[in-house]
């Protein structure tokens, strides 16, 4: 295809963008170049289109000079015998008084615009593609950076906060807490600006075109992850914690095992007067904390688990449904004056024991247990008594 250019001013300083640009922010020059070349196509379309002759210019195109900064504008035509369409066609003749001597036919030429405003029209072409580069440039930083950091913890500071979101500075990326993400009956769990908290972060979406990292305060592995941070027995996998059980902003619990018997993993998760759960709690905005001791056998770790109520005996039973799903249940009996303490407030130490153990609990005094023994003795001595008359 003949070609010839349009004498334009030198554009050095946008090549010199360009090349600093993508230097300093990791971007793609040649992208960028591309990416101000269309743009400055759709500014030409935008000034000169609307309701006038260039809007039917079949094939506009724009091209910068990538070693002077040079710009112009052209347009593809047709060499044709006899011109139907002035705007997208030329005659042989005309051709080849514009300088292609050696046209044919059939051929297409480029023939350079006029644009007066071309510096104009440039310029903010320019501006706005290597602000959508950079855009796009961080945003995939972003989301490759955050991707590979799914299910860690970050430290933050409280942006801002409307009805729904909170918004906060994680360094590169400005991420979201949604309303699930929030506590809401902590009255020490406040996002107020400029305040650093530490998130979990639950994963990265795109939002409004951009990615976005959604991070959370009410999820369980939060406990863990602040544990891990305070806590080198669990770092370096000596010990392990087995499950957590969570009510955000008022309690959790813990269930720990030890893999070095020289190792107690409920003291090193303590700490040294209780220094590293009182950090963690810190962290969560004053929220309670049980550390319970994990163990294999349903019947212990169930006892573990409703801490700090004594346990005097946990009966296991175990279901298999049609569809081969099992469901756990345990009856725990505990003294009349543990009752109480076994259930917890509202419920919330049972239930929290129910979470951790994966079993469906049911609490009972030792009086109701003792009288219900009592009444299954008498019933099965009745029974026992009634077939001895009958014989």
């Amino acid at each position: 295809m003949a070609k010839r250019k349009q004498d334009e001013e030198p554009k050095e300083t946008l090549v010199d963008l360009v090349k600093v640009l993508a230097k300093e922010r990791d971007i793609n020059e040649e992208e960028v170049f591309q990416a101000i070349e269309s743009g400055i196509v759709a500014a030409y379309k935008r000034e000169f289109g609307s309701n006038k002759q260039e809007a039917k210019i079949k094939n506009v195109f724009a091209e910068i000079d990538r070693d002077n900064g040079e710009i112009y504008v052209y347009k593809l035509a047709e060499v044709v015998e006899e011109v139907l369409d002035p705007l997208n066609e030329i005659s042989l003749e005309d051709a080849r008084q514009v300088g292609y001597e050696d046209v044919e036919l059939g051929d297409e030429i480029e023939l350079g615009i006029d644009v007066e405003d071309l510096g104009r029209l440039a310029a903010g072409a320019a501006k706005s593609a290597i602000n959508q580069k950079l855009r796009d440039a961080e945003g995939e930083k972003i989301k490759n950076e955050f991707s590979s950091k799914l299910h860690e913890i970050t430290t933050g500071t409280i942006l801002r906060k409307d009805n729904n979101n909170v918004y906060v500075n994680i360094g590169r990326a400005e991420a979201v807490v949604k309303r699930d993400g929030q506590v809401k009956n902590n009255r020490n769990e406040r996002y107020e600006q400029d305040r650093k908290m530490k998130f979990y972060i639950v994963g990265v979406k795109e939002e409004n075109g951009r990615p976005s990292v959604i991070l959370s305060r009410t999820a369980p592995q939060l406990v863990s992850k602040l544990f891990e941070l305070e806590v080198p027995e669990i770092k370096d996998g000596d010990v392990i914690i087995k499950a957590v059980a969570r009510e955000p902003g008022s309690r959790s619990k813990i269930a720990v095992y030890s893999r070095d018997p020289d190792i107690d993993a409920k003291g090193a998760c303590v700490g040294q007067r209780g220094q590293r759960v009182q950090q963690v709690m810190s962290e969560l905005s004053d929220e309670k904390i049980d550390i319970v001791d994990w163990n294999e056998d349903p019947a212990l770790f169930i006892s573990e688990a409703l801490q700090p109520a004594t346990v005097i005996r946990v009966d296991i039973e175990m279901t298999t449904n049609d569809d081969g799903t099992i469901e756990k249940h345990a009856k725990v009996i505990v003294p009349d004056q543990q009752f109480s303490l076994a259930i917890g407030r509202s419920g919330q130490n049972v239930r929290l024991a129910a979470k951790l153990t994966d079993f469906k609990i049911d609490i009972k005094k030792e009086s109701e247990e003792s009288n219900e023994a009592s009444k299954a003795l008498v019933s099965d001595f009745e029974v026992v008594e009634e077939e001895g008359n009958e014989e």
